[in-house]
């Protein structure tokens, strides 16, 4: 199941932040476009110094400046262009003027202090690729080149459900055995971070076909949809059947030897895909960031997101032989150095993950990794 490639908009480059490039930049001219001074000084030919210059006048910012004769000079600032027939730039502090002389008593080389055309980008160069996410420096380069329409992929709608019998509005007031429908709420967040929008459908219950109408009127408005809950082998956890009776391909993946998030599903109805996501808080966050955010990136049209921290562990962190683990962790600087300090991992919990500041990855082959062992710490996405 390979998701479709996302469809193409234009944006006001104000608006730009954050989308995702569509299309290929190529630089319209050399930037800069003549040679420039990179400092406040004199231009003048490097072959005539050391030696005395007679100077020719100043030049101004955004103008293209009069030649220069032999033994002629001109003021001028930094990013200034260079007058044709010089080719460096003498500083200020380096000159002696007296009345209209210039006594110039270093020998410059050629290109000295000068930044040369074309340094920065050349025409016809590719400078950024589609599939970039845009940010400041990238919103700085389409400014640059002029691009005030920014071609960008349409940020895909994904639809959220939760399913189960116990849950409850998070505005109602929870009793008995019940808990508010909170997994929707962390898995939008998660997923507006990764670039896609987000469509909130009401909670399925566990009664038989009520699972699978669900998802076909979600599957009918969206690209994607991501379901907490009922992804599991029990009695009433419908989701994997009504994935089977939506149609092909159906359940791709249901299972995963993963801690926590064993019972993740993946699915997909033609070419939309279906997430499956455990019902315990921290589990659904940590599978739908850790595991299927490159599901979510395909259909962004860039590569998944990710942000991490070099750390030393503070205390020793456990996994399980033979499955991949993610553990959640603490944070903390201490001058240069971060280090980690692993939570108990409580898929139940509901503020596990806002306790962390990110997770490790620990692979199957890893069971223990001892107090002082470097690691990388995975950020939360939007954190």
């Amino acid at each position: 199941m390979t998701p479709p490639a996302p469809a193409v908009e234009y944006v006001p480059l104000d608006a730009a932040t954050w989308r995702v490039l569509a299309r290929d930049v190529d630089a319209d001219d050399d930037y800069p476009n003549s040679v420039r001074s990179a400092m406040d000084g004199f231009a003048l030919r490097a072959a005539e110094t050391p030696g005395d210059f007679a100077i020719a006048g100043t030049v101004r910012m955004g103008e293209f400046p009069a030649d220069i004769g032999c033994g002629q000079t001109m003021a001028i600032p930094t990013g200034g262009s260079l007058p044709a027939g010089a080719d460096a730039v003498v500083p200020i502090e380096d000159v002696a003027r007296s009345g209209p002389t210039l006594r110039v008593a270093v020998r410059l080389a050629a290109g000295e202090n000068a930044i040369p055309r074309a340094a920065d980008m050349r025409r016809g160069e590719t400078i950024l690729r589609a599939g970039t996410r845009i940010a400041a420096p990238q919103a700085g380069v389409l400014a640059t080149l002029g691009i005030v329409d920014v071609p960008v992929f349409c940020r895909p709608l994904v639809g959220v459900l939760s399913g189960g019998d116990e849950l409850v509005a998070v505005s109602a007031s929870p009793s008995g055995g019940r808990v508010r429908d909170s997994n929707r709420y962390a898995i939008a967040a998660s997923l507006r971070a990764m670039g896609a929008r987000v469509r909130h459908y009401p909670r399925i219950g566990d009664e038989p076909g009520e699972c699978e109408r669900a998802l076909r009127k979600a599957l009918r408005e969206c690209a994607a949809v991501a379901m907490s809950g009922g992804s599991s082998v029990g009695e009433r956890d419908r989701l994997p059947a009504a994935v089977v009776a939506l149609g092909e391909p159906g359940i791709i993946v249901h299972g995963l030897r993963i801690k926590p998030g064993k019972p993740a599903l993946l699915g997909a109805f033609g070419d939309r895909p279906i997430l499956g996501l455990p019902g315990n808080p921290a589990s659904a966050l940590l599978v739908l960031e850790a595991v299927l955010a490159p599901i979510v990136a395909a259909l962004v049209g860039a590569a998944p997101i990710v942000s991490t921290v070099a750390a030393r562990l503070v205390q020793p962190a456990r996994g399980r032989a033979g499955w991949t683990g993610y553990l959640p962790v603490r944070l903390r600087h201490e001058g240069a150095e971060a280090t980690a300090e692993p939570l108990p991992l409580r898929s139940f919990s509901a503020s596990l993950a806002a306790r962390a500041d990110g997770y490790l990855v620990m692979d199957e082959p890893d069971e223990e990794w001892p107090a002082g062992t470097p690691v990388t710490v995975h950020r939360f996405l939007g954190g």
